[in-house]
């Protein structure tokens, strides 16, 4: 009714008429239709279907109170809800109406005492004082007979506008369940198509090659790049290439002609030997205990946690309601989350410390920047399979990792604002090296894909060197939140610059794609120095390895596209994912780091997450309790900033200034490299837990 397309006839004004046996004749507003039926009877059953149509029109139309039952339940509702209130108006008006009855009657009533007072022989003071008690008392009585017509006024336009109300509220309830469908629809259609394309003849060569070169690795069901413009659409290029083609090298010849190498790189291949060189052995498994030699493990940590429970929640029925919106501003149930905060998921990129001990010992900095490189591919290996969002941190919680006797470093964090979310963090390593980065979360719900990201630079410090590294985070993509099995990309690139030597490296986190005949996950890089002479070439997979290849000789290839072509040694892998846990899939894909971050610990800050009572309920497998114990923090946290809020409004009125929250162990530094404002460790929290000296931290479980 409140919307129409080309050709339609509104049936509540239209004129149904018959011609002969079979025919019928609709016209409305000048338009007319002529309709044949194959026989009179059911031309007949035509004439009365479109009689009862034109009858419930006119009646959607003056919005009657006897409408068919054939809208939606919610309308219905929404109907009576509408009436209920209009009854209560009423209600209130017919007591408002008593009221001023009984304000009449006593009025009258104190006017007739008045006004006998006023015949008694009294002085003359009293005669003015019970006069101006009269002229009050009419005033009063004027008073109350306007507000009683105001009253009677409002329900009679809002009376006469209801019917415009319920149309208004029809149309975009209506079109809110055609947007739903059509979103709905559409998800389905693209699962379809990718099918289809996937068990296309013409690609199952593609697809070979990709299952063969994905080294086990588990491969998502359904996947599109993700880009975080939703108003722009990419499509996969099939003729897209690396910017460089690596080719290995036969060490022989380049022993006996080390001459000939190129500009490119300045080393020879007898320096790239596994016993005498930094880049150890290829296999990774057992580092754990050969990193640390001089740290033995004074503290057994557990290996398991309770078995997720099997809750079942349509992800989709409350996400819907949530396209464009920040991520941090939907109130989400712990059944969408894991037992971890996100102070906690930011030290688990630490997991892989040992590549950081391991760059400390090395004498050239472009193969410091290898190992670099590969620490911040490695933080990435637990997204894989850990699809779960991790808990929103309160404004103040806190989380220490002190590791510094089993493993060398201790590492603190903070989150020193709620909106927009943000984390400090702070890692000190006895190895030679130190980690800061301010981290703010920034995530849309695309309607398909949730994008999530990370904004702040990671800055690393080696303490010999002086050497400075800083480099930013790409962005996480979450796909299928409508249909299909949640699973998680990497995309985008990231530039590690090292601040006092100017080596460089840029690495590429190529999207998943079907068309694609690339391994899944792929990331590629290469590693320059300050004149922009490449050293080599980085290459794997961010969630199973990455490998370093020396580079030996540099040409341009002349076919097609001009591009790079990287003469290098055989690779040598820098970096391997360990395996996780046995029943890890019970147990949130945990791996053997993430199952001990959270292992209760004495000593540590009141603003702990250990011990962060929703979290620890949702961990032990109480999720109804948990989303009561989530929703009561909260409400705690939300009155804190309202009391806030109005300390601020206090302090304006009154013209001073007001600081706003400042946090406990960071402050805000403005950084000379990069001239951002970031939060930087000023020190205090391994003292005051020394001393067990927590007074300054708020209360906020």
């Amino acid at each position: 009714m409140a919307h129409t397309c080309r050709g339609t006839i509104n049936l509540s004004t239209a004129h149904i008429d018959t011609e002969d046996s079979c025919n019928i004749v609709l016209s409305s507003g000048g338009r007319t239709y002529h309709l044949k039926a194959s026989s009179e009877v059911e031309r007949q059953r035509w004439v009365t279907a479109l009689e009862l149509a034109k009858a419930k029109a006119i009646r959607m139309r003056n919005n009657q109170s006897d409408d068919s039952g054939d809208e939606e339940p919610a309308s219905q509702s929404d109907k009576s809800e509408l009436h209920s209130t209009l009854k209560s108006l009423a209600s209130k008006l017919e007591d408002l109406s008593t009221c001023n009855d009984l304000i009449a009657k006593h009025g009258a009533a104190l006017q007739r005492s008045l006004s006998e007072l006023e015949n008694l022989k009294l002085p003359a003071e009293s005669g003015e004082k019970i006069k101006a008690v009269n002229e009050r008392a009419t005033l009063f009585r004027i008073t109350s007979n306007a507000m009683i017509n105001a009253c009677r006024d409002f329900l009679e336009l809002a009376e006469s506008h209801s019917r415009k109300w319920q149309r208004a509220l029809q149309y975009e309830r209506e079109q809110r369940i055609r947007l739903e469908e059509t979103i709905e629809q559409l998800a389905k259609q693209h699962n379809s198509l990718e099918r289809a394309c996937r068990g296309a003849p013409g690609l199952s060569s593609s697809a070979t090659a990709v299952s063969s070169t994905s080294k086990g690795s588990l491969q998502p069901a359904k996947g599109e790049a993700s880009d975080e413009d939703e108003e722009t659409e990419y499509f996969d290029a099939m003729e897209d290439a690396p910017a460089f083609i690596t080719v290995t090298a036969d060490p022989k010849h380049h022993r006996r002609s080390g001459s000939n190498l190129s500009g490119a790189s300045e080393g020879h291949p007898e320096d790239w030997n596994l016993e005498d060189n930094v880049f150890e052995s290829a296999n990774q498994t057992g580092d754990k205990e050969s990193m640390c030699k001089d740290v033995l493990p004074k503290k057994r940590r557990r290996t398991r946690i309770p078995d997720k429970p099997n809750y079942s929640l349509n992800l989709w029925s409350i996400m819907k309601n949530c396209i464009g919106k920040e991520l941090s501003k939907i109130p989400m149930p712990v059944n969408f989350n894991e037992p971890l905060s996100m102070l906690q998921r930011l030290t688990e990129d630490l997991e892989y410390h040992e590549l950081l001990d391991k760059a400390v010992k090395c004498e050239s900095s472009t193969e410091q920047m290898c190992f670099v490189a590969a620490f911040s591919v490695s933080s990435y290996s637990t997204t894989v399979h850990r699809t779960a969002k991790p808990f929103n941190p309160l404004l103040g919680e806190t989380y220490e990792l002190d590791r510094l006797d089993e493993l060398g470093f201790r590492s603190l964090c903070e989150q020193v604002s709620h909106h927009p979310p943000a984390a400090a963090h702070h890692v000190y390593s006895k190895q030679g090296w130190t980690l800061w980065q301010e981290i703010t979360i920034a995530s849309k719900f695309r309607g398909k894909y949730l994008s999530i990201m990370p904004l702040g630079a990671i800055h690393l410090e080696f303490h010999s060197s002086g050497n400075h590294y800083i480099w930013r985070k790409v962005t996480s993509t979450v796909h299928n939140i409508i249909v299909g099995k949640l699973w998680i990309d990497q995309s985008g690139d990231i530039e590690i610059v090292n601040h006092k030597s100017k080596d460089k490296c840029q690495l590429k986190f190529t999207p998943y794609s079907y068309f694609s005949r690339d391994v899944p996950r792929k990331v590629t890089g290469v590693v320059t120095d300050a004149d922009g002479k490449a050293h080599y070439v980085m290459s794997g997979t961010w969630d199973e390895n990455m490998e370093c290849s020396k580079i030996v000789q540099s040409s341009t290839s002349s076919e097609g596209k001009q591009k790079t072509v990287y003469q290098t040694l055989a690779p040598k892998v820098l970096w391997k994912k360990y395996p996780l846990p046995e029943n890890a899939e019970n147990m949130y894909f945990f791996s053997d780091l993430a199952l001990t971050l959270n292992e209760p610990e004495e000593r540590v800050a009141p603003t702990d997450s250990r011990l962060r009572p929703d979290q620890r309920l949702m961990e032990n497998g109480k999720w109804d309790e948990a989303n009561v114990e989530k929703q009561r923090l909260e409400e705690k946290q939300r009155a804190v900033r309202r009391r806030r809020e109005a300390e601020a409004v206090e302090a304006l009125e009154e013209g001073k200034d007001y600081e706003g929250y400042i946090p406990l162990w960071f402050e805000r530094k403005v950084d000379p490299l990069t001239g951002e404002l970031i939060c930087v460790y000023k020190g205090g929290y391994w003292e005051a837990k020394e001393k067990q000296d927590w007074d300054l931290c708020p209360d906020i479980f």
